[in-house]
């Protein structure tokens, strides 16, 4: 990494002061985040077994790969060992996370129905939850270099508006849309009629909105699946929330290159200036007030005030990598409600991210301040 991209200690400390002179605030901030909801089992794939409680794991993805394609033409056998069950889908991770920091959140999503499945109890009890169809479900087979997210997403088509006015209320869900601080709306790429969602909020309640303009999160996870002119087809509406929120779309470096690839843009090499250089002529393309692109060792941001970059804290070993992103992106999000510039915000995103990589668990906004502030995590 550049050094020029790396935040000096000074940098991280004033982040930290202004988070803590902050945290007061944290409390009142509100937030309504949706659509999807997952299941997610964390897994390890096995090498060798060495007895009922021991094994070596194969930790690098080509390893996998290089299995499964030496079977081809014959048949293998592949165990899968289970670490954890947990909530899951870039919405309620996303959600968890900002209840973490201290907001008040409301989410609508597909937790379970009529009952909420128990994974999401936990989460209940942190935020207000709504749920109007049964959750997805993801197998996380996790690599020391990457994971790869085996999804069963029949579900997901009862996410509609139709739907949304029938189980949840269309008054109830134009309150939180008109009102709160921060209003995120993630997984566009698993959720089939998202963009029929976003038309229908377009026409039917962004023009009676009043008051001060928000901000308003899209994420659209991994769209690689998707055909180029529904991608094309959802990037337009992102941009036409810009006329009634401040708009952020945030990308991680793969959903940057599809993004690209919709707009018949060429990828770069990859590289931080490579990376920003393509970040610039996507956001000319998409102009939303700020798009982030974040790989996993750096973020970047491009907005009205140009470029914003800086490094954050990788780990070898993390404990955890299924739902990095949306931990980056709930601490770039808080940074932004409390007024930090765009660098600094991006420093509490990588923090964020960082922070649960490490522990696998939620950072409250103390726990960012003291990882900012401690000089033997590398950033």
């Amino acid at each position: 990494m550049n050094p020029g991209y790396t935040p000096t200690h000074s940098q991280r400390e004033d982040c930290a002061r202004q988070l803590t002179a902050a945290a007061a605030r944290v409390r009142a901030l509100t937030a309504f985040v949706g659509l999807d909801g997952f299941v997610d089992e964390i897994l390890h794939v096995v090498d060798k077994r060495q007895s009922a409680e021991k094994y070596v794991r194969l930790a690098k993805m080509g390893q996998w790969g290089e299995r499964i394609s030496a079977a081809s033409g014959r048949s293998t056998n592949i165990e899968l060992v289970s670490l954890m069950t947990k909530l899951g889908g870039n919405g309620p991770i996303m959600a968890n996370a900002l209840a973490g920091l201290g907001l008040r959140v409301t989410y609508l999503g597909l937790l379970g129905y009529p009952h909420l499945h128990p994974v999401f109890e936990e989460f209940s009890r942190r935020a207000k939850v709504h749920s109007i169809a049964e959750p997805g479900y993801t197998d996380a087979v996790e690599f020391e270099d990457g994971k790869v997210m085996v999804g069963k997403h029949q579900s997901l088509k009862q996410m509609t508006w139709e739907n949304i006015k029938a189980r949840f209320g269309k008054r109830e869900f134009a309150s939180h849309f008109g009102g709160a601080d921060l209003v995120g709306f993630v997984n566009w790429t698993m959720l089939p009629y998202m963009s029929e969602v976003w038309e229908a909020l377009l026409e039917e309640l962004c023009p009676k909105l009043r008051g001060p303009r928000r901000i308003l999160f899209f994420d659209l996870a991994d769209p690689e699946k998707r055909l180029k002119k529904d991608l094309a087809r959802a990037l337009r509406l992102v941009v036409q929330f810009g006329r009634y929120f401040e708009v952020i779309l945030g990308l991680n470096e793969k959903e940057a290159h599809e993004v690209a690839k919709a707009l018949d843009i060429d990828a770069p090499a990859p590289t931080p200036q490579a990376l920003s250089d393509l970040g610039a002529t996507i956001h000319r393309r998409v102009p939303v007030q700020t798009l982030i692109i974040h790989p996993v060792s750096y973020a970047l941001a491009i907005g009205a005030g140009g470029l914003a970059i800086t490094s954050g804290p990788t780990t070898k070993k993390p404990l955890i990598t299924t739902g990095a992103g949306d931990h980056f992106n709930s601490g770039f999000c808080l940074g932004r409600l409390l007024g930090l510039d765009t660098r600094e915000s991006l420093l509490c995103g990588v923090t964020c991210s960082g922070f649960y990589v490490r522990t696998a668990r939620s950072p409250g906004v103390n726990d960012l301040v003291r990882m900012l502030k401690d000089k033997t995590v590398k950033y």
